[in-house]
């Protein structure tokens, strides 16, 4: 079934970026994940959109509340622009955060949230809901412990939503390590994951050569 949308690529050219409320009081408590990499995916993630002109939306709940405003990284990579939800939980229900997605004209979201069962998972099985094909990046979102996270995995799985990290959805979006970000892309990767060992040796070979 090649015509599935479950086969369908990502392009740096059908698809928005969706960070939902990774503030400063949620980050805190998400203990799925050593912290120091999930801010490295949450980073690498950004880079991402950044690097090729994705555009992005990002929303935080309550940020003058005990949720906190959103982490300064974000905001440093994407801009300043934060769509502030007064009490929607689900930020798919904010008409406001809905309508930034609509104007992209694009039907793929590349979602992450913290916490991955309420502000990535709701949002993320409503947007399927309406037609979206959503890409929820797990390791760019952050909850309570592994146990939560698998259930909220099943859940979204379940739903029809497309489960997926960061590197997998760089990767996907570069496509031809010819392509013309491709180098850029690979500089990313290689700058928040393992992948920087093979990375900078090959532009020291370079140099020397």
């Amino acid at each position: 079934m090649t015509t599935s949308k479950y086969a369908e690529r990502l392009t740096k050219d059908n698809a928005v970026l969706a960070m939902i409320d990774h503030q400063t009081g949620l980050l805190v408590s998400c203990r799925d994940q050593e912290p120091h990499l999930l801010k490295a995916n949450i980073r690498g993630l950004c880079q991402l959109a950044k690097t090729v002109d994705l555009p992005s939306v990002v929303t935080a709940s309550m940020p003058q509340g005990p949720n906190g405003p959103i982490m300064p990284d974000i905001l440093d990579i994407l801009g300043n622009e934060v769509i502030e939800r007064p009490g929607e939980i689900n930020a798919w229900d904010n008409p406001d955060f809905k309508a930034a997605i609509e104007a992209t004209g694009r039907k793929k979201i590349i979602m992450a949230g913290i916490v991955t069962d309420v502000c990535l998972m709701f949002p993320a099985i409503s947007a399927v809901a309406e037609g979206y094909d959503v890409y929820a990046v797990v390791d760019a979102s952050g909850t309570w412990n592994k146990t939560v996270q698998e259930a909220s995995l099943h859940r979204m799985s379940q739903a029809g939503v497309k489960v997926s990290t960061w590197a997998s959805v760089l990767a996907e979006i570069m496509h031809d390590w010819r392509s013309e970000k491709g180098f850029e892309l690979g500089g990313v990767l290689g700058e928040h994951t393992s992948y920087s060992w093979v990375y900078n040796s090959f532009l020291t070979a370079s140099d020397q050569s």
